[in-house]
């Protein structure tokens, strides 16, 4: 059968995302760091945008009264007419700016308005950390000044490279001597060293072995304590004390000081140089409270206030009659300027939006507490406000509040809701705060179960099964009922 080139039309349905479009939802997600970083771009690309920077008002000062007058006088004539000429320019100014904004008037809706920022001082540089020393650069300083073979020092190297955050070596002797064509003799010597260096027991293959050399380097010689980390780790690990004594033929007393002794222990020595960043929080939206009402006031700091550069606007009209080339082109940015323009705007008006309707919607838990909190979806707000389910989820996304009970993820309020009793919804958030509170107010001795605490919540009009307990109670890291009798009795012993 023979190939043939044809052409055929064909008419189809497509949903095409307009520019504008496309960049409003590219600002919704994005903090306020990044939209400086958009804004940025868009000023070096778009010459019809710059910022609007505050001058100061001019005031001519007089050395007394009589030299003003005398000085007024004498230029009363030429203040006159310079004043003509401003009111004749400026009036012409106006009725260009009317003449281009009525051409560019489709792309403005109603209320629209330009942004408005206030400008504040930069932050001090002194107020930045300096970056900590890593566990890995930490080892390398003291491997360089104890190995001073070269082979020791690759030895060495490759298995500091292999150190994983909390200190031990995953990979086995076998395969690093195999990968440096050594011995495993000399590997595992090269090894004893590393985990004497400091953290100490760093470069161990178990938490056993951290322990013991801990214990070794701490000069800890007590033979009861290194029988129970060398013989009965696997019951440390399950807080299962009271075996722990009858396998060492002691009593419960007995054992509490060795077990103290452990605890000083560091099980995961690598995490005192843990790299564990610190992230500051600057809020995108600021709630005060002013009498009885709660007020809300977007966060525009550092962002910078602009408009519509009036030499190119100019230029524009212009260049409408004298060179078609460059109206095209500057037509083109002055579109492309206020779409921005109206990009940042629309992105202002759904985060206060999405912002209004969560206060008014906790406004009991802002000025009372977590027993007030509410359940609130995403599905919920959309409805509410009137956009989509996604574009909500565009606008928590990374963004944060600041209340008078504190500084929350606007993601915090969106949880599941669980049915009362009477058919109300209630937030998942109160009940962990209910289980968390049923936990440190028990009777010590005989802890709740999770049976018991779903009993509680019960008749609290908390309709909730247990593995729904034990859900909550594991993400509040809550040991079960019988770890936590087993840690009383060693306290009590």
């Amino acid at each position: 059968m023979a190939m043939k080139l044809q052409l055929h039309q064909k008419q189809v349905q497509k949903l095409i995302l307009a520019p504008a479009l496309q960049q409003a939802i590219k600002l919704l997600p994005l903090t306020n760091l990044e939209l400086i970083e958009i804004i940025d771009e868009e000023l070096s690309q778009n010459p019809m945008l710059e910022i609007e920077e505050e001058t100061a008002e001019k005031k001519t000062e007089g050395s007394d009264e009589e030299t003003g007058e005398k000085e007024g006088a004498e230029k009363s004539k030429e203040i006159k007419s310079e004043t003509d000429e401003e009111v004749i320019s400026d009036s012409q100014a106006r009725e260009e700016d009317q003449e281009i904004e009525a051409y560019f008037q489709q792309y403005f809706d109603e209320g629209f308005r330009s942004l408005s920022y206030e400008k504040k001082e930069s932050i001090a540089l002194e107020n930045f950390v300096s970056k900590s020393q890593s566990l890995w650069d930490h080892l390398d300083w003291q491997a360089n000044l104890t190995f001073f073979e070269k082979k020791d020092k690759e030895i060495a190297q490759y298995i500091i490279g292999n150190i994983n955050e909390d200190g031990y070596l995953t990979t086995s002797l076998e395969e690093i001597a195999r990968a440096m064509d050594t011995s495993e003799e000399r590997v595992s010597q090269v090894r004893e060293k590393i985990m004497r260096f400091d953290p100490v027991g760093v470069g161990s293959l178990s938490v056993q072995e951290a322990l013991l050399v801990q214990m070794e380097y701490f000069e800890i010689k007590d033979d009861i304590t290194q029988k129970i980390v060398s013989q009965h780790i696997h019951l440390l690990e399950k807080s299962d004390f009271a075996q722990v004594a009858k396998e060492l033929g002691i009593s419960l007393g007995e054992v509490k000081p060795h077990i103290e002794v452990i605890k000083n222990l560091d099980p995961t020595p690598g995490r005192k140089y843990s790299q564990e960043k610190t992230f500051y929080v600057t809020p995108d939206i600021i709630v005060t409270k002013e009498g009885d009402e709660l007020r809300i006031n977007l966060n525009d700091e550092g962002l910078p206030r602009l408009r519509v550069n009036t030499f190119y606007k100019k230029l524009l009209t212009k260049a409408s009659k004298e060179n078609p080339e460059a109206y095209l082109y500057l037509k083109d940015k002055m579109k492309k300027a206020f779409w921005f323009l109206r990009s940042l705007d629309q992105r202002d008006r759904t985060i206060f939006k999405v912002a209004r309707y969560i206060v008014d919607k906790q406004k009991d838990f802002i000025e009372k507490g977590m027993e007030y909190i509410k359940a609130l979806t995403l599905i919920e707000l959309a409805q509410e406000i009137g956009v989509h389910e996604s574009t909500v989820g565009r606008v928590v996304a990374n963004k944060y509040i600041m209340t008078p009970r504190g500084v929350f993820s606007l993601k915090y309020f969106f949880h599941k809701s669980l049915s009362g009793d009477f058919g109300e919804e209630i937030s998942s958030l109160r009940v962990k705060e209910r289980i968390k509170k049923l936990v440190e107010n028990e009777d010590r001795k005989n802890p709740l179960s999770d049976i018991e605490i779903e009993n509680i919540l019960a008749r609290e009009n908390f309709r909730i099964a247990r593995r729904t307990v034990a859900k909550y109670r594991k993400q509040l890291r809550i040991p079960p009922s019988h770890l936590r009798k087993r840690k009383y009795w060693v306290e009590e012993a």
